[in-house]
């Protein structure tokens, strides 16, 4: 039985040495691999081995990555994607067929909107969206063709909660597979299979890489899905390249103590705004003025690194506070060492109708800050000084 803490696993999980007994775990950047005879090449095309074949089916710097992740979620299997977005589609498009229906939350990922309102209806697949902090819209919306619910806690990028206890209950009683965008959170903060989850899917370009240097994504859970998701991906091709695997394998190891500074950071500039002349309301998980605060004290062991700021003075504003951030950067990524600041109502949003990104509080003096491991003092004198500059 392993006792040991995630944050030991997320470290000490490696796949096999090689004859050089290497401490770090080495590059394999190779297309294919070789058999020793034509049994075994035969054998590992049918499953009946285990080994790799072609690294776009697998490869032992993606399996460390997906071993370790799978220990930190709790999941059984998993698989690793090119990016997110990869991930999530992935998570549908390996499941569902032409007549299929899925209820979603509201409040989800701008790209992730497009997928269920524009690219998966080609194929006959259908959505409805329900608000993600009332589970009874939910099951209010399934309907007999109904195969999975997809909801994404806390949504990007107004931070809204949903019950997972509650979805993940009613995705039981009614055999739907309940799929969760556990990106904002990282599994260090969050693991929605304990609360019924089957599937969780991953950003790991945000969080898991930390860094602002590559692309990558994964869905991990239960193996009798994430079997039917491999053999999707296997003929489709969203695979992970083995270098990036190997950068994000490796960030997974100081997950904790950046998620713990990112935490720490978001909660400090969190309260330093509440309430200042000039910024309208602050969301963010952990602050008791949060409308889901004790949803989030429950099933999130720290609030995240992402505050939400809603400025006075709407869209030219928010335009006027962007252009004046000297250490802030301003990029339409999230969950870098680096503070990063972006405007979703003209970037990651922009492609919602005004009526959409309202139904989900996106309004236009909305920025969604996504705070870095710099000293904390330095970022909040950064926003404070753009806030004075833009007023």
């Amino acid at each position: 039985m392993n006792d040991r803490h995630p944050e030991t696993d997320a470290i000490r999980t490696q796949v096999p040495t090689s004859a050089e007994r290497e401490h770090a775990v080495p590059l394999y950047l190779t297309s294919s691999f070789v058999f020793d005879t034509a049994e075994q090449a035969r054998a590992l095309f049918a499953d009946e081995l285990p080994g790799n074949i072609y690294s776009r089916y697998s490869n032992p710097n993606t399996d460390e990555f997906i071993a370790k992740l799978c220990k930190l979620e709790g999941a059984e299997d998993g698989l690793a994607t090119a990016s997110g977005m990869a991930a999530v589609f992935a998570s549908l498009a390996g499941l569902l067929s032409s007549g299929d229906h899925v209820v979603a939350s509201r409040a989800i990922f701008g790209s992730t909107h497009q997928l269920f309102t524009k690219l998966l209806p080609r194929w006959g697949i259908t959505s409805d969206y329900a608000d993600l902090g009332d589970a009874s819209q939910f099951e209010a919306r399934i309907r007999p063709n109904t195969k999975a619910i997809f909801i994404e806690t806390p949504s990007n990028p107004g931070l809204a909660l949903g019950d997972l206890d509650a979805i993940g209950a009613l995705a039981k009683a009614r055999g739907l597979v309940l799929i969760v965008d556990n990106c904002f959170t990282t599994p260090y903060l969050q693991q929605p299979i304990r609360h019924g989850a089957h599937l969780v899917v991953h950003s790991a370009t945000k969080y898991m890489d930390g860094q602002g240097r590559t692309l990558g994504g994964a869905v991990v859970g239960s193996a009798a899905l994430i079997k039917e998701l491999r053999f999707f991906a296997r003929h489709t091709g969203p695979a992970l390249s083995p270098f990036n695997a190997w950068v994000l394998s490796k960030s997974l190891e100081t997950l904790a103590v950046r998620m713990d500074r990112h935490c720490d950071n978001a909660l400090a500039v969190a309260t330093h705004f509440e309430g200042k002349p000039g910024v309208r309301s602050v969301r963010y998980p952990f602050l008791p003025s949060h409308p889901q605060h004790a949803l989030a004290k429950r099933q999130m062991s720290q609030g995240g690194g992402i505050v939400v700021l809603v400025l006075e003075g709407g869209i030219e504003r928010a335009r006027r506070f962007l252009d004046a951030l000297r250490l802030v950067s301003h990029s339409p990524n999230l969950g870098d060492t680096r503070t990063i600041v972006t405007h979703p109502t003209s970037t990651t949003h922009s492609k919602l109708t005004e009526a959409e990104r309202v139904a989900v509080g996106i309004v236009p003096g909305l920025v969604r800050v996504s705070v870095g491991l710099e000293h904390v003092a330095d970022v909040i004198a950064d926003l404070e000084q753009a806030l004075s500059a833009s007023a």
